[in-house]
């Protein structure tokens, strides 16, 4: 998942955006409506995470915009506060989901995806699938020919980037951008690292090569 926290207050976006990367997903950190209201008609997002009372522009504003330009990017509404009437307004706005500080992170991870779920039942698998491999985007497990590949939180993240994108070229750039949110640094060697990393482990249950270099180019993920 690819998801924008739009959270003024730093302690709370911290909290929110190092638990998600620690889980595998692509979170970017917007630190108010406005700047929210720019990523969401610019970029694509699976889901929003969006705080209510925050400076330049609030929490519903955002939402009120975003669907009057038609924009229907889930959102997960965060508050202080938990009456019914700050509930109902929230979800009046064009809210997807409510949720009241303090919150239970493993709580705020199946709503997350809950909210995908629901926005894309029509479109989306619950499973992404490459020759003999496949990964489970809801248990967040990987499989090749009936054995369970343990992966660590990037790389799954880095697998799922080339799933989504299975028979096209990526380039080092965009995996950087994507996968480890930050731009590219032709000094560095991560992406060749990690992308070693994941093709022994994906060997060591037999089959084909899936993830090829292309020189010059970067990668592409497909059977050959």
């Amino acid at each position: 998942m690819n998801i924008l926290v739009v959270e003024d207050d730093q302690v709370t976006a911290n909290f929110i955006l190092k638990g998600l990367k620690q889980e595998g997903y692509s979170a970017i950190h917007a630190s108010n409506g406005q700047q929210g209201f720019i990523h969401l008609s610019e970029s694509f997002y699976d889901v929003a995470v969006v705080d209510i009372m925050m400076p330049v522009m609030d929490g519903l504003t955002l939402i009120e915009m975003l669907r009057r330009r038609h924009i229907m990017t889930p959102v997960l509404l965060l508050s202080a506060r938990n009456t019914v009437g700050d509930r109902v307004r929230g979800l009046q706005a064009g809210g997807d989901d409510y949720m009241v500080k303090p919150f239970a992170f493993s709580e705020l991870i199946a709503r997350l995806q809950s909210l995908v779920r629901r926005a894309q039942t029509v479109t989306e698998p619950d499973q992404l699938r490459v020759g003999d491999l496949s990964m489970d985007l809801i248990c967040r497990k990987v499989f090749r020919n009936g054995q369970e590949i343990v992966l660590q939180p990037r790389e799954l993240a880095l697998l799922e980037y080339f799933l989504r994108h299975k028979g096209r070229i990526i380039s080092k750039t965009l995996i950087m951008e994507h996968v480890w949110d930050y731009n590219f640094d032709p000094q560095t060697n991560v992406v060749e690292s990690r992308v070693c990393k994941l093709r022994g482990k994906i060997k060591q249950a037999g089959g084909k090569e899936l993830i090829h270099t292309v020189k010059g180019l970067g990668y592409i993920c497909e059977v050959r």
